[in-house]
């Protein structure tokens, strides 16, 4: 669930309210096909930490040379660093609607306080109160049910691809399923699975079935509420924003604009709730998730349940993202565009990770006896190639 929600930060409901105004309903398509796409590589993922007990990058270190080992670490920790920056950057535009200060003084100070929270506080403990703040994206479905909405046009755009080889809407492709699936959270599934078998005590070799099959129900129901908000956005920014002329949202206002018919005056309030609730859950998940893998690649302690004493050069990496995340807000970029580039990224970071996961998964000497099926490996490998393939597509497009 933590997993579903942190896929949901700011960048994502930055990404889908501003493709929503931008196409409409045209991206509808990309709903399904992302809940079929996101839960299959989370389950990857999952398994893959359950059935190994290490690591992403663990796994990738005792099964690969070390040149692809450092390109996935690579990867994996310029897309985080550069999301980090933009979430904080969005948390602290989506405040000011609220309170009338700085961006500045808001910017560090949210900064602050979430790195605080997550090394002197265990992820778990403060999650649990963090995570009811995310319920305010519930007021995106909310929307539907008061605005004017063309539900048999819904329908056909969610059964019916709607394609355009424009560059924009391929770069809108990659933005969607890059802050759908991204590297982050593979990392993260992954390495949550065995911290929480560490936490268990578990001791058999190998995970038992029921095991495996309550993370399975664990990312299906997390992946289902991350892609029912996701459709909520798209819907609403498109009955909303784009039905009112706005297309190219630049502010947190406008944004939150979307919001209007059902919260009012309250739509900044609202809208500022579900972004720094988002943020707070993901920053930390984006930072977690880099610390693991930089740590598991230079064979340091590594772990949100242990101490700043026993992991220190996974926290000074924690840290480090973190301070560089905020320092990336004062080179002017715009921190509602940096979601939508920042997602942009993750597309172009995800695929080789993806194959990287693919191979392992059906590797006995990674897995063991819990190696991918055809299914999963069916899903896993449209993944890949469509997100592989979207980047040459809006390369060579006009």
């Amino acid at each position: 669930m933590i997993t579903g929600a942190a896929d949901d930060d700011p960048s994502g409901i930055g990404t889908y309210s501003q493709l929503g105004a931008q196409f409409g309903l045209a991206m509808l398509w990309t709903v399904p096909v992302s809940l079929f796409l996101a839960a299959a590589v989370e389950e990857l993922a999952g398994r893959l930490g359950l059935a190994g007990r290490e690591g992403l990058a663990s796994l990738v270190k005792k099964n690969f040379a070390a040149p692809v080992l450092y390109f996935a670490a690579l990867l994996v920790t310029a897309a985080n660093t550069f999301n980090i920056g933009a979430d904080l950057g969005s948390m602290a535009a989506s405040l000011r609607l609220v309170i009338p200060v700085p961006f500045v003084p808001l910017l560090i100070t949210i900064t602050v306080v979430v790195l605080v929270l997550e090394v002197f506080i265990q992820y778990h403990q403060y999650s649990r109160l963090l995570r009811f703040l995310t319920l305010s994206l519930f007021a995106y479905i909310a929307v539907l049910a008061v605005v004017h909405v063309d539900w048999r046009a819904v329908i056909s755009n969610l059964a019916i691809p709607h394609l355009s080889m424009s560059k924009a809407y391929l770069g809108g492709l990659v933005a969607i399923f890059g802050t759908t699936i991204s590297p982050y959270l593979m990392f993260w599934q992954c390495s949550e699975e065995v911290e929480e078998t560490e936490d268990l005590r578990e001791k058999a070799q190998q995970p038992s079935p029921r095991r495996v099959s309550g993370m399975q129900v664990d990312v299906i129901v997390g992946m289902t509420a991350a892609v029912l908000i996701m459709f909520a956005i798209l819907v609403s920014a498109a009955s909303t924003l784009g039905a009112h002329g706005i297309t190219n949202i630049g502010t947190a206002d406008q944004a939150a604009q979307a919001l209007k018919p059902i919260a009012g005056n309250f739509a900044g309030l609202l809208f500022a709730l579900g972004i720094v609730g988002t943020g707070a859950l993901a920053v930390p998940v984006l930072a977690g998730s880099t610390g693991y893998a930089l740590a598991e690649t230079l064979d340091w302690h590594e772990g949100l349940s242990k101490s700043l004493r026993h992991a220190r050069g996974f926290y000074v990496v924690i840290i480090g993202s973190m301070l560089v995340g905020l320092l990336m807000n004062f080179v002017g970029l715009n921190p509602i565009k940096a979601l939508v580039y920042s997602a942009l990224l993750n597309g172009l970071a995800a695929p080789p990770l993806i194959l990287l996961m693919l191979i392992l998964g059906n590797r006995r000497k990674a897995v063991h006896v819990f190696r991918s099926g055809w299914i999963s490996n069916t899903l896993v490998g449209i993944a890949f190639l469509l997100m592989a393939g979207l980047p040459i597509a809006y390369l060579v497009a006009k």
